[in-house]
């Protein structure tokens, strides 16, 4: 029997789920050594921002790190930056390092998140190499665009998801010539209702932004070591100045896949978190999990998940069984434009909107058989407060009773039982 005292827990992994769940695995009562590992140099910081804020300028590095040295220090963590593990041996529970040293765990944890889906293009890998080519990650990769965004400067975003359009709307705002490339028919086609793409694309092109829709990318033209133009498949040609794609993510699962643990579209965990191994726990974007809500696995890419199922597979590796059933939301600001989604609107039948889109206050509700399944809501907290309730527990509404805009959301949400 291991003294708990003398115990090693370790994470791969410091990004929002790796840096909370090393906190609330003290949290939990976890007596022996936590080791924090990430391959950025970084303590864990806030991603979100630095597509938004952080990319216009509003807001200072030293705002992005979610938790000072001094709190991991206070817990007891070990943090080591610049580590990346090349190989996990379940059997002896061992980890070999890229540098060669091996480290042993008694518990582990796999965050290791995702990274950015690559452009397919032949000369792919030469602009990779060009200075003014980046994919939007990380910080690093946010202090080199930043760098080179000046008023005047032609950028081209490949991509019209959520990442394209906070770039767009931070770039333009700084006097940057912006135009958006989606290969599919809208913006945000994958993840919203066409009326609200229909929104977002107006309030883009307002700003000064060329959306340009139904457009594949077949190639990128390198001239001196510098991406010069982006190649379109009608043979249009794109001059830029500045490239950025934001294509999607692909979930890092290969150390899990290799170390034999089941991997489907992210590292499979049930609802304790826990991976095929019950010494190895994942959280974060690299992971499949099931959801009692939708009857059904998915990979969420998430904050508010990353968070959520990190405190779970804290409370499982310290030996106290919590499950995870969390509603999925997400958030994303461009403009003066708050947008807080809750739900997955997948399978819906009817689009329910609750107030005007011309006045910049709005709400969205995706509903399916009398029951509201996402909402998305733009400049309204308090719907989408209550938007949350409707959906997490599937309150009977009708669509007349949402449209109704003359009347507080909140009064169609049973009093909760004292």
């Amino acid at each position: 029997m291991t003294d708990a005292a003398s115990s090693t827990a370790i994470i791969i992994g410091a990004g929002h789920a790796g840096g909370e769940l090393a906190i609330a695995l003290r949290n939990e009562g976890w007596e022996g050594r936590i080791l924090l590992l990430g391959e950025e140099a970084h303590l864990p910081y806030h991603r979100p921002p630095l597509s938004k804020a952080y990319l216009a300028g509003s807001v200072e590095k030293s705002s992005l790190s979610i938790r000072p040295q001094m709190a991991y220090d206070k817990a007891g963590v070990e943090f080591f930056g610049g580590v990346r593990v090349t190989h996990i041996d379940r059997a002896n529970k061992r980890l070999a390092l890229a540098d060669g040293k091996q480290l042993t765990y008694d518990k582990l944890a796999i965050a290791t998140g995702g990274r950015p889906r690559p452009l397919a293009v032949p000369n792919a890998m030469a602009a990779e190499r060009c200075s003014n080519f980046h994919y939007l990650r990380t910080l690093d990769d946010v202090e080199l665009i930043r760098a080179q965004m000046a008023p005047g400067k032609r950028l081209a975003i490949v991509g019209g998801g959520y990442i394209g359009l906070e770039v767009a709307a931070a770039a333009v705002a700084q006097g940057l010539e912006v135009t958006i490339l989606e290969a599919l028919p809208r913006v945000l086609q994958r993840v919203t209702a066409a009326e609200l793409s229909a929104y977002y694309e107006r309030k883009h092109r307002e700003a000064g932004v060329d959306i340009r829709i139904s457009v594949q990318v077949a190639d990128l033209e390198v001239a001196n070591e510098l991406v010069s133009a982006v190649i379109c498949a009608d043979g249009s040609r794109l001059e830029a100045d500045l490239v950025v794609v934001g294509i999607g993510l692909i979930a890092n699962t290969e150390l899990a896949a290799e170390a034999g643990l089941a991997v489907d579209n992210g590292i499979l965990v049930d609802e304790q978190a826990r991976t095929s191994d019950p010494d190895i726990y994942a959280a974060g974007d690299c992971t499949n999990h099931p959801n009692p809500l939708l009857g059904r696995r998915l990979r969420l890419e998430s904050v508010p998940n990353a968070l959520e199922q990190s405190r779970v597979a804290a409370a499982g590796m310290a030996g106290k069984a919590k499950t995870y059933a969390s509603v999925p939301w997400f958030w994303s600001d461009q403009y003066e434009l708050k947008l807080k989604m809750v739900g997955l609107s997948e399978g819906f039948e009817r689009l329910v909107l609750r107030g005007d889109p011309l006045t910049d206050s709005f709400s969205a509700f995706y509903l399916r058989d009398g029951k509201v399944l996402a909402a998305d809501t733009v400049n309204r907290p308090q719907d989408f407060i209550a938007a949350k309730r409707l959906v997490a527990e599937g309150i009977a509404v009708t669509a007349e009773q949402l449209a109704d805009d003359s009347r507080p959301l909140k009064e169609l949400l049973p009093t909760p039982a004292a």
